[in-house]
């Protein structure tokens, strides 16, 4: 009878989820030499290779395709056993800020989690635009933040990278009006961008709607009475993304970055934290 270690299958989903070795490091907070011997150890005991390496980082072969789900659930069995064991019972609030946009894309999965193992703590979500969330986590009225910014600063930690494009009705016209028709609120961390793209393509636009509800901002669009910037992630039925055809400027890149208090945060603010890491890589994997 051989015994799977459940050290080499935690390298190996971590490495398989993050692609790469070094990000791989910053997870198992271990060199990544540990980590490619780890590797190495669990290939030699399978007789296979499990992983290729190409320009843009690690990806699973056919057998590491194969191992990747029963690991997964071999992972998850032990970890919930652990908790069940040893885990202490957690009572209390958590207070988690997201900007209106990512709450129906990367949290249903890790809220329905969170709230199976800790059925005692109470999660409360404060959907609010980027700029109000970080000044929110600043003044302690929320314990863990996720924002929207273009560039990850000091204390954030990136959760993904995605494109900021631009959005408007299947079959529209309003990307044709000038001036240009946008849906955007005086603190949406996208507005300084999005409008200086236009101001620098000669674009002249006006703004239709001021106020921070997403379901008018949505409104808009899919009635093609205005065009909005949104991450590629976040598009939503009944609107398109509008590419280099529609003439409209492109926006590059925005950062989904984490935040937790400079002191690290309650310890249920970092076992949320945790959740979150761990969604937004099964996401991203199953975006590949």
């Amino acid at each position: 009878m051989r015994n799977l270690d459940v050290t080499l299958i935690r390298a190996f989903i971590t490495v398989a989820e993050t692609g790469g070795m070094t990000s791989a490091r910053n997870v198992l907070h271990l060199t990544q030499a540990a980590i490619s011997q780890q590797i190495k150890r669990l290939e030699e005991l399978f007789g296979t290779e499990l992983f290729t390496r190409e320009k843009r980082g690690l990806h699973l072969t056919d057998a590491g395709e194969r191992l990747f789900g029963h690991a997964k659930r071999m992972l998850t069995l032990n970890d919930e056993i652990w908790a069940e064991m040893t885990g202490k019972v957690f009572s209390g609030q958590v207070r988690l800020g997201v900007p209106y946009d990512l709450v129906g894309t990367y949290l249903p999965p890790v809220l329905r989690s969170f709230s199976r193992a800790h059925p005692q703590v109470e999660i409360t979500l404060v959907c609010r635009s980027s700029p109000i969330l970080k000044e929110a986590l600043g003044a302690g009225a929320v314990d863990i933040a996720i924002v929207e910014e273009g560039e990850c600063g000091p204390g954030c930690e990136r959760l993904a990278t995605d494109a900021l494009v631009w959005v408007g009705a299947r079959g529209g016209e309003a990307h044709l009006k000038r001036p240009l028709p946008v849906a955007s609120s005086e603190t949406c961390a996208f507005r300084p961008v999005t409008f200086e793209a236009l101001r620098q393509a000669g674009i002249p636009f006006r703004v239709v709607t001021e106020g921070g509800d997403l379901d008018s901002s949505s409104a808009t669009v899919q009635t093609d009475l205005a065009v909005v910037a949104s991450l590629a992630s976040t598009v939503q039925d009944g609107t398109t993304l509008l590419g280099a055809a529609s003439g409209l400027p492109a926006l590059g890149d925005f950062s989904i970055n984490l935040y937790l208090p400079a002191s690290g945060g309650s310890e249920l603010a970092r076992i949320l934290a945790d959740g979150l890491r761990q969604s937004f890589r099964s996401r991203l994997r199953l975006a590949a």
